[in-house]
C-alpha cells in the first residue's frame, strides 16, 4: 500500500507548464488547459528538437567525409 503517490518527471513538467499557462484572475485565456494538450505539445516540441539534432549530426558527418575526400 502506497501512501504517497510520486509523479514522474514528465508529469511534473506537464504540471509546471500548465501552471505557467494559467491566466491571472479576471483574464480569460484561449490556451488549451487539458493535460492531454499540454503533453502532446511537449512531445511534439521534443520530437522537433530531436529531428533538428539528428539533421545537424548528419550534416556534420557529411561535411567531415567530404573534407576527407578532398585530400585534407
Amino acid at each position: 500500500m502506497r501512501i504517497l503517490k510520486r509523479k514522474s518527471t514528465l508529469e511534473q513538467l506537464v504540471d509546471a507548464v500548465t501552471d505557467s499557462l494559467e491566466a491571472p484572475k479576471g483574464v480569460k485565456s484561449k490556451l488549451p488547459r487539458s493535460r492531454k494538450a499540454v503533453k502532446a505539445s511537449l512531445l511534439t516540441a521534443g520530437g522537433l528538437a530531436g529531428l533538428t539534432a539528428a539533421s545537424a549530426g548528419i550534416s556534420s558527418l557529411r561535411r567531415r567525409s567530404e573534407g576527407a575526400a578532398d585530400g585534407s
